[in-house]
């Protein structure tokens, strides 16, 4: 789970006066209501959900783009037009580091990773991986300062015999200020952990990272091509019958056969080996285990929806599905339902296969009408109390501002200040009874994060 992430010196966010980071944190405030909302241990409470409101171009998407610029650097190394990322309201800032830290709960322990980068050249200044205990004391694991090229190893990872490996991969790394060590160290190394599993937290930590994670951007799925393993016909039901209690106007659905080169057809050729291997394990584990007929696999392409069952035999049994509003002689494809039908297919992945994952997503009420918006949040809500999924939106819709749905600590803004760069703050930052109109203070730019309009065309000299 998501604890805190920090960033600096990325689009609109420049440093606080002080020269920290900004910070967008999950860590719950005083509230006393809706214990409900939060993942509680003897050392934390953290929030499941989080609301982030804001003018248009005060920085709320840039939020989600520098969580989203961290996972991509950490899996794939620095994307094309990184130069360009920095934050350029201050001409300064093209030749100072830009920060990004994450801090995250693994297994009932807190951990913080990070790194800073100068973004205008592409240098990676330093890397660190902190364990973080709770009596607010630290445990270096390793870090890594790439300008004399050294990394230092910590506590698990500073054992004799380990260390003397880890330096062997550190090498890979080295001086070399254009890849992060937490990459390498993820690089073909199964064999490596099965041997010496006391250094899998860097996999772990890597594993939340990349498939944990998940971002959203606007006009997107959640995630490019969802799963569902051991899916069958009783978990399209329940997907249905979601997308029926939402308003939709879907009444039934039915599944066509199809054959897989259909399917095939539709995916990138990454994502067709990584099916094909899925199929082919597990067709093998189905051979393997006695008690286990079949397997299902749910996809979700940006056309359509796929049930695709293996039984252990060579054959691979197919379908798509189709919806029916009133009339059951009369079907439709996924491509043919509405934007707002078709968001809402993309975030049913969070109510039923989001354990253990943290969700963001840019402007969740695009295409959704706002009680449906509503609906959703409340939904998930109430869905969380039963697993640890965290969901963190942007959103205009007033609506959720309502303290019968949400706590005051899941309520966050972003504004631009004086200087033209994106402040991060808690409604708990803001001393308001509970009772309070929130919805209304907010539309009346109490709290900021609201447009401020000026005059298009002078009025002055105007024919009455």
């Amino acid at each position: 789970m998501l604890i805190r992430f920090n960033v600096k010196n990325f689009l609109s966010f420049s440093a606080k006066t002080d020269g920290s980071a900004e910070e967008f944190s999950m860590i719950a405030g005083k509230v006393r209501n809706k214990r409900e909302h939060l993942y509680e241990d003897e050392n934390i409470k953290l929030l499941k959900f989080a609301a982030i409101y804001g003018a248009n171009a005060s920085g709320k998407s840039n939020l989600i783009k520098a969580i989203g610029f961290m996972k991509q650097v950490v899996v794939s190394g620095l994307p094309n037009g990184y130069s360009e990322k920095y934050c350029k309201v201050l001409p300064a800032n093209k030749d100072k580091t830009s920060y990004f830290e994450v801090e995250i709960m693994l297994n009932a322990k807190y951990y913080a990773y990070g790194f800073e980068v100068i973004l205008s050249k592409g240098e990676f200044v330093s890397e660190w991986l902190v364990e973080l205990k709770g009596d607010n004391s630290e445990r270096v694991l390793f870090q890594r300062n790439v300008s004399d090229g050294t990394i230092e190893f910590g506590s698990i990872l500073a054992s004799k015999e380990l260390s003397d490996n880890m330096n062997v991969y550190a090498q890979d790394s080295g001086d070399d200020n254009s890849v992060l060590f937490l990459q390498v160290m993820n690089r073909n190394k199964n064999a490596f952990y099965e041997k010496y599993q006391s250094a899998s937290i860097l996999k772990s930590v890597y594993e939340w990272i990349s498939d944990s994670l998940d971002i959203s951007y606007p006009n997107q799925p959640i995630t490019n091509y969802f799963r569902f393993a051991h899916a069958d016909e009783k978990t399209i039901q329940k997907i249905c019958a979601i997308i029926s209690a939402f308003g939709t106007g879907i009444t039934d659905f039915a599944l066509i056969d199809i054959p897989v080169e259909k399917i095939l057809k539709e995916l990138p050729s990454y994502y067709q080996r990584q099916l094909l291997m899925e199929i082919e394990n597990n067709q093998s584990k189905v051979r393997r285990e006695n008690d286990l007929k079949e397997i299902g696999i749910i996809m979700r392409t940006n056309s359509n929806l796929f049930i695709i069952s293996c039984d252990g035999s060579d054959d691979v049994k197919c379908k798509t599905i189709q919806f029916s509003h009133g009339n059951p002689h009369i079907m439709f494809n996924l491509e043919e339902e509405s934007d707002g039908t078709i968001r809402l297919l993309d975030m049913i992945e969070i109510l039923l296969s989001g354990k253990g994952k943290t969700f963001f997503i840019d402007e969740l009420d695009r295409c959704l009408h706002p009680s449906l918006s509503f609906k959703f949040v409340e939904t998930f809500l109430e869905s969380a109390q039963h697993q640890n999924t965290q969901l963190i939106v942007t959103t205009h819709e007033s609506r959720l501002l309502d303290f019968d749905l949400l706590r005051r600590d899941e309520i966050w803004f972003i504004n631009k200040n004086d200087y033209g760069t994106s402040d991060v703050y808690s409604l708990e930052e803001y001393n308001e009874r509970f009772d309070k109109k929130i919805d209304k203070a907010y539309l009346e730019g109490r709290y900021g994060g609201i447009p401020i309009f000026s005059t298009v065309f002078p009025i002055d000299g105007r024919k009455e």
